[in-house]
C-alpha cells in the first residue's frame, strides 16, 4: 500500500537493524528496569545510524517530516517502545520548537533532530537534547484549560519561576521523564508579575544534568513504575519547587513577554492561545494513526498466514481443511483485513494533506482558506485517531483469538550461533503495547467531541444558506442534504461501491440533523450549552464523528481504487476490499438506517449481511496475497506462527525444543518432591 520509495527506505532500516544484535530480543521477559535500559540503548544506537539525515538536510518541512514519519512507522512495527521514545524524545519536541519557537530556539531544534549536544548560553552549560512533552497532570488530562502548573515571570531577574502548587498539579504519565530526559517541553499557565494569567504556554525546560542524569535543584522527578505494556518507556512524574528558567525558554512565536514583563500576543483570547499551543499535538496523533495501521498489518498478516496452514476438521474422516476455508473464520478476519487496507491508504494520503497544511501555516503567508483548512484538518485528526486506534485494538484481539492457543505464545528465543531465531506469536506484545494508544495524545471519547463540534458548525452554515467551510471537501455534500435525506433504499446491489458511499452520505446528514435537533430541544428546555452537549453525545454526536471518519476512509480508499496507476488485477482486489469494509461498517449502523426511515422491512439488513459473506468468499483465494503485501519482513514481524515460509509446525517445533530450559526439571524441584519418611 505504501509507495515504492517508502518501501525501499523502510527495508533499508529493517535490514540494518536485523544485522545488529542489539535489536534482537533475548530468551526471557526482562525486568522493567532492564526493559528501559535496553530501549534506551537501542534508541541511542538507532540515532547513531542517522537514517533520517537526508530528511534533515532538506529544508522542505513536508518532505523532512514525512521522512521522519516513515522512519518512525518502520521502527514502530519492529519495536513500539523505541518508536514512542523517539517520537517523544526527538520528533515531537523538535516539531514543537519549529512551530512555536523562534530563531533563538533553532540551536535546540537542530540538536534535537541530531541527538547531539548544544551549548545553551542562557543556562551556561552544555546539554544533550533528549526530551519529553509535559502536559498531563495528576488531576487533569483532557481538560487542558484547568492545568495548574504555573510559570510566573520575574522582571527583576528576567526569569520564569515554575511551580507546582500541590500534588494534583504534578505532571505525570510523561514518557521519557521517569529516568532519561534532559529537557521537557513544559506546558504551564503563564502569569505576569501583576498576577494576570495569560493561559497555557510552552516552555523548553532543562530537567537533568546530562553528565549525571540527576535532576537540577528545585525539581522532584520520579518513575511511575510498571505498566501493562510499553515498559521500555520510562513514564514519570515531576514537581517543580519555585524552579527558575530563563525568559528565553518561552516558545514565543505566537506570544511573548518583554524584558520588563509586558505580555504581547497575536491572539485576542486565552482560548485561541491554548488552541494554537496544543495544535502541535496533532502531529503526534497523525503519527499514532500511522503506527496503528502498521500494527493492523502485522496482526492480519500473522492471522491469515496461520489460517492458511492450520488445518482442523473436514468433510470426511480422512481429510482436514485449512481454517481459512471456513466461512466463520473468513467472517472473523477478512473485514479486519479490509479495514487495514482502507485505513492504511486513508492515513497515508491524509498525512500528506496534513503536512501541506502545517507547512502553509508555518510559512507565515496570508492564505485565504488557511483557517478553514486548519479547522477541517483538526476535525479529521480528532475523529481518525479514535477510528484507527479502536479498529487496531479490535483487529489485534480478533487475530489473537483466531490463532487459538498458539496465538497466546509469548516467549522469544534467538540462537545466533546456530542461526536460529524463534519468536513468539507476536500478537500478545502487539496488543499490550498498542493498547495505550486509545488514551494517550487525546482520549478517544474526548477527541471525537471536537469533530462533532466542527460538523455542527458546518450544519449551521447549511441551515443559514451559507457554503460549508470544507477546503478538503469532506462535507461538501451537505449542500445537497435536503435531497440526500429524501433518499430511500430501493433494493439495489449493496456491494456496489457507489451505493456504499451514497448510503454513508445519508448517514452523516441524518446524524447531523438529529444531533442538531437534540441540542435545540435541550436549549428550549432551559439546559445550558454544556449540559445540552453532554446529553447529546450517546447515540448522536459520538456516533456522528465516527461515521464521518468512516466516510472519509471509504472516500479516500475509493479514490485510490480508481487510480490510473493501478494494475487491473490489483484494482479488482482493492475494489472487493472496499466493498467489504463498507458493508462491514454499514452493518454496525443498520439500526440507524431503520430509525431514520431510510429502509423498512428486512431487505437492507439481509442484503448487507449476505454481501459481507459474499465478499469474504470472493477474497478467500486472494487473502494470503493481501496478507503478504501488508506484512513486514519476518525479522520485523517476530512471529513463530506467521512466518512467510509457511512452515508453521517446523517453526513451532523449533520453539518448543529450543526454548531455554524447556526440557529441564525446575530449579525448585526439591521444594515439591516428597520428603523421606523419618525413621521411628
Amino acid at each position: 500500500m505504501a509507495s515504492d520509495g517508502v518501501v525501499v527506505f523502510q527495508l533499508k532500516v529493517w535490514k540494518t537493524l536485523e544485522a545488529d544484535v542489539l535489536f534482537h530480543n533475548g530468551d526471557k521477559t526482562h525486568s522493567v528496569d532492564e526493559q528501559k535500559r535496553l530501549a534506551m540503548l537501542q534508541l541511542v544506537k538507532y540515532l547513531q545510524y542517522k537514517f533520517y539525515t537526508d530528511g534533515v538536510a532538506n529544508n522542505n518541512y513536508k518532505k523532512k517530516t514525512r521522512t521522519m514519519m516513515d522512519l518512525n512507522e518502520a521502527m514502530a512495527v519492529l519495536n513500539l517502545n523505541i518508536s514512542v521514545k523517539f517520537a517523544l524524545g526527538v520528533s515531537l519536541f523538535a516539531n514543537a520548537i519549529l512551530s512555536l519557537g523562534t530563531e533563538r530556539h533553532l540551536p535546540l531544534y537542530e540538536a534535537a533532530w541530531r541527538g547531539e549536544y548544544v551549548w545553551i548560553v542562557t543556562v551556561v552549560c552544555l546539554l544533550q537534547i533528549f526530551s519529553c512533552v509535559a502536559l498531563t497532570e495528576v488531576g487533569h488530562g483532557s481538560n487542558t484549560k484547568k492545568m495548574r502548573t504555573t510559570a510566573t515571570y520575574d522582571p527583576c531577574t528576567h526569569e520564569f519561576v515554575v511551580h507546582t502548587p500541590d500534588f494534583q498539579a504534578a505532571k505525570c504519565w510523561i514518557g521519557n521523564l521517569g529516568k532519561t530526559c534532559t529537557y521537557a517541553l513544559l506546558f504551564a499557565q503563564l502569569y505576569t508579575a501583576d498576577g494576570t494569567c495569560h493561559g497555557l504556554h510552552g516552555f523548553v525546560t532543562p530537567i537533568r544534568d546530562p553528565k549525571t542524569l540527576l535532576p537540577f535543584p528545585g525539581i522532584i522527578v520520579g518513575d511511575m513504575g510498571e505498566k501493562t505494556g510499553l515498559n521500555g518507556i520510562d513514564n514519570g512524574f515531576i514537581i517543580f519547587q519555585q524552579y527558575r528558567i530563563p525568559r528565553e525558554s518561552l516558545l514565543n512565536r505566537l506570544s511573548d513577554v518583554t524584558l520588563d514583563g509586558e505580555y504581547e500576543t497575536m491572539f485576542t483570547t486565552p482560548e485561541q492561545q491554548l488552541g494554537a499551543a496544543l495544535e502541535n499535538l496533532s502531529a503526534a496523533r497523525v503519527g499514532i494513526m500511522g503506527e496503528g495501521t502498521n500494527a493492523c498489518c502485522s496482526a492480519v498478516a500473522i492471522a491469515v498466514r496461520y489460517a492458511a496452514v492450520r488445518k482442523q476438521f473436514g468433510p470426511s474422516a480422512d481429510s482436514e481443511l485449512p481454517i481459512l476455508e471456513y466461512q466463520l473464520h473468513q467472517w472473523r478476519l477478512f473485514p479486519y483485513m479490509a479495514a487495514t487496507c482502507a485505513l492504511k491508504v486513508f492515513v497515508a494520503d491524509f498525512t500528506d494533506q496534513y503536512l501541506e497544511c502545517v507547512e502553509r501555516s508555518n510559512s507565515g503567508e496570508s492564505i485565504e482558506d488557511l483557517p478553514a483548512s486548519v479547522s477541517e484538518i483538526h476535525a479529521m485528526v480528532s475523529s481518525t485517531k479514535p477510528l484507527v486506534t479502536w479498529t487496531c485494538r479490535d483487529t489485534i484481539q480478533e487475530c489473537r483469538e483466531a490463532c487459538g492457543g498458539h496465538g497466546f505464545l509469548k516467549g522469544f528465543l534467538a540462537l545466533y550461533l546456530f542461526d536460529i531465531c524463534v519468536p513468539s506469536s507476536g500478537l500478545g506484545d502487539l496488543r499490550n503495547n498498542f493498547d495505550a494508544s486509545v488514551t494517550y495524545e487525546g482520549d478517544n471519547n474526548v477527541l471525537v467531541q471536537q469533530t462533532s463540534n466542527w460538523l455542527l458548525r458546518q450544519w449551521a452554515r447549511v441551515l443559514d444558506g451559507s457554503e460549508v467551510a470544507s477546503p478538503y471537501h469532506t462535507v461538501n455534500f451537505l449542500a445537497d442534504s435536503a435531497d440526500i435525506l429524501k433518499k430511500k433504499f430501493r433494493g439495489q446491489d449493496v456491494t456496489n461501491n457507489e451505493f456504499i458511499l451514497d448510503a454513508y452520505q445519508w448517514l452523516v446528514c441524518w446524524l447531523l440533523r438529529e444531533t442538531h435537533h437534540r441540542l435545540m430541544a435541550s436549549q428550549e428546555l432551559g439546559e445550558d450549552r454544556f449540559t445540552a452537549r453532554n446529553n447529546a453525545q450517546v447515540f448522536r454526536a459520538r456516533t456522528l464523528s465516527l461515521v464521518y471518519a468512516e466516510n472519509n476512509a471509504l472516500t479516500y480508499f475509493w479514490r485510490r481504487c480508481n487510480s490510473r496507476e493501478l494494475d487491473g488485477r490489483v484494482k479488482a482486489v482493492l475494489t472487493k476490499l472496499h466493498s467489504l469494509y463498507g458493508l462491514w461498517c454499514l452493518d454496525k449502523h443498520l439500526s440507524t438506517f431503520y430509525q431514520g426511515g431510510y429502509a423498512t422491512g428486512s431487505t437492507l439488513a439481509d442484503l448487507v449481511k449476505e454481501g459481507i459473506l459474499q465478499m469474504c468468499s470472493q477474497l478467500k483465494s486472494e487473502a494470503v496475497g493481501v496478507a503478504d503485501a501488508l506484512a513486514p519482513p519476518d525479522f520485523v514481524l517476530n512471529s513463530v506462527i506467521g512466518k512467510s515460509d509457511g512452515k508453521l509446525y517446523d517453526n513451532l517445533q523449533a520453539q518448543f525444543f529450543h526454548n531455554s530450559g524447556a526440557m529441564e526439571r525446575p530449579t525448585w524441584w526439591s521444594e515439591i518432591a516428597p520428603k523421606p519418611l523419618s525413621k521411628l
